[in-house]
C-alpha cells in the first residue's frame, strides 16, 4: 500500500503541464520508497526528498502520492519531479514551426536542452513545450545537444510515437546541419570522415579510437570567407557529439566548441555571447501515416 496520502495543499504544489522523472525501484531490502530514494540518488538530501513528499511530488504509478513511511517494493514505478536549486535561466526563446496531430517541429535556441538532466528541470526544451501547448504527452523523437541549435522534432501522442521513433531507429530520415569552422584547403569536398567514437574523459566528451569505424559525416562546403568557411553537415550515424569530434579531428573545430579538440572550461559555464556555431538545419522524411514527403527547415541563422 502506498504511504499516506499528501494533503490538499500539498497536491496543489505539483508542477501544472510538467512531465515527472520515473524510477523502477532496484532490488534491494530498504524498509520504505525513502530510503531507497536517497541510496539510489545520494546527492538529493533525506531532507529534499522529504519536502518533496510533503507536497506532493513524489508519487506511485497510479498518480497517488508516497509518503515518508510508504513500504519499499522492488519494481515499483515512481515517478518523482526534479527541482534544481538556482535553476540558471536561458534567455532565449524556441518557437513552434509547425504542430499537427501526430507532430510538432521546435526550433531550438542555442545553450537549451532539449531533455531535463543534470542541472536542468524546468529550463528544458521539453518542460517549456509542455507548458505553452498543454499537452503532457509531448515526447521528443530524437535530441541535438544543448549547445547546437536548430529543429527537434517531437511526437504529439503515443498513439504514433512508435511510427515516427523508426524513421530515425531506421535512418529513413535525411538530417543536415550547417556549421561554421576554420578553412580546410587543404582537402576535396564532398569529403567523407569516418572513424570509431567512444566515451572519452570526462565522462561527457567522446573521442576517436583505433577500430572498425561506428560513425561517419559527410561535408560540404556552402561558403568561404577567408580563414572560416560555412559547411553543410551529413551525419549518416548519430553518434554524440559526433558532427564536433569529426571537425575537430579534420582540423577544423567548430567555432566556439568548448569541448573539442580540448576541454576549454571544465565548470560548464556558459557564455551566452559565444555560441557554439552549429545549427541543426533541415529535416526530410517520408512520412509513415501518410506517404507524403514532408521537409521542415529551422528559421535560425548562424551568424560569421
Amino acid at each position: 500500500m502506498p504511504g499516506p496520502a499528501a494533503t490538499p495543499a500539498a497536491m496543489s504544489s505539483r508542477p501544472l503541464n510538467v512531465r515527472p522523472s520515473y524510477l523502477h525501484l532496484p532490488a534491494g531490502s530498504w524498509p520504505t520508497v525513502l530510503d531507497c530514494l536517497c541510496a539510489r540518488f545520494p546527492q538529493i538530501s533525506r531532507d529534499t526528498w522529504l519536502a518533496r513528499m510533503a507536497r506532493g511530488l513524489v508519487l506511485d504509478d497510479q498518480d497517488r502520492p508516497l509518503g515518508p513511511e510508504a513500504p519499499y517494493r522492488e519494481a515499483l514505478r515512481v515517478q518523482y519531479f526534479r527541482e534544481i536549486e538556482n535553476e540558471r535561466k536561458i534567455p532565449f526563446q524556441a518557437q513552434v514551426l509547425h504542430l499537427d496531430a501526430h507532430l510538432l517541429v521546435a526550433d531550438k535556441p542555442h545553450f537549451l536542452p532539449v531533455m531535463p538532466a543534470g542541472d536542468y528541470a524546468e529550463e528544458t526544451l521539453l518542460t517549456r513545450l509542455v507548458r505553452e501547448t498543454g499537452n503532457p504527452h509531448l515526447a521528443p523523437l530524437h535530441r541535438i545537444d544543448r549547445h547546437t541549435a536548430g529543429l527537434v522534432l517531437f511526437s504529439t501522442t503515443p498513439a504514433s510515437r512508435g511510427a515516427y521513433q523508426a524513421l530515425f531507429r531506421e535512418k529513413r530520415i535525411d538530417k543536415r546541419y550547417q556549421a561554421i569552422a576554420p578553412a580546410l584547403p587543404q582537402h576535396k569536398f564532398p569529403l567523407r570522415h569516418r572513424s570509431r567514437l567512444e566515451k572519452g574523459e570526462p565522462f561527457f566528451r567522446m573521442r576517436e579510437v583505433a577500430g572498425e569505424a561506428n560513425s561517419e559525416t559527410l561535408l560540404e562546403v556552402l561558403e568561404k570567407r577567408d580563414a572560416l568557411w560555412r559547411y553543410r553537415l551529413f551525419p549518416v550515424s548519430g553518434k554524440q557529439h559526433q558532427l564536433r569530434v569529426h571537425m575537430a579531428a579534420l582540423g577544423a573545430p567548430i567555432l566556439n566548441d568548448t569541448f573539442y579538440p580540448e576541454l576549454v572550461d571544465e565548470k560548464g559555464v556558459d557564455d551566452f555571447s559565444r555560441p557554439l556555431k552549429l545549427l541543426a538545419h533541415s529535416l526530410e522524411f517520408v512520412d509513415p501515416l501518410s506517404g507524403e514527403m514532408r521537409r521542415f527547415e529551422s528559421r535560425l541563422e548562424l551568424s560569421w
